[in-house]
């Protein structure tokens, strides 16, 4: 007969006499999971949080996917990238969406940068307009493990854009945004 100290629930173990402690699934959920109530909240998958209402991850083949990319002014914050509604990996609703693509800020080869003239409010501005390289790691949304690598995304910075939606104020420095067209080959490459 136990005790009331020892109810303790053990595992069988294979050897007469000895207990054996469970350990935790990778599947199963962790204490940073969050159920996601919108696509941005996938985000959080590059930063190692499961999101417990994603598709479960099968195989490359067929999946659906979302895309986040950081910065270097923002590496915490990870923002949509924009799919094509025509590529095969396009998700209609979150909740078939089995596979997170991040593309991480890794810098290096920025090479010089182009002086870029804007007319801000009632003033002109120069920004320093510096091309920029991403790793991209494709990760199970569900489970948040890495499951494959999408190799190193270049962005050029070959011309001033028309507009710029964000720069750094303190350095006045606008980093390139990875290539649509790049990303697409990236990411039809792991997935098909």
């Amino acid at each position: 007969m136990l005790d009331d100290e020892d109810r303790t629930p053990r595992a069988a173990s294979s050897e007469p006499g000895t207990d054996v402690t469970p350990t935790p699934l990778a599947s199963e959920p962790g204490d940073n999971a969050v159920t996601a109530r919108s696509t941005n909240d996938f985000g959080n998958v590059c930063e190692g949080r499961q999101i417990l209402n994603a598709a479960a991850y099968s195989g490359a083949t067929g999946a659906k996917a979302y895309v986040f990319a950081n910065s270097p002014d923002r590496p915490a914050f990870w923002s949509s990238t924009s799919i094509a509604s025509s590529r095969p990996y396009y998700a209609e609703n979150m909740e078939s969406v089995s596979v997170v693509g991040c593309l991480e800020f890794v810098g290096g080869g920025e090479g010089t940068p182009l002086e870029c003239k804007y007319t801000g409010v009632g003033q002109r501005i120069t920004i320093d307009y510096t091309a920029s390289r991403y790793k991209l790691t494709f990760y199970a949304a569900k489970t948040a493990e890495k499951i494959g690598d999408g190799g190193t995304v270049s962005t050029p910075a070959k011309r001033c854009p028309t507009f710029l939606s964000s720069y750094n104020k303190n350095t006045m420095t606008a980093y390139a945004s990875p290539d649509t067209a790049v990303i697409a080959a990236a990411m039809e490459k792991f997935l098909s």
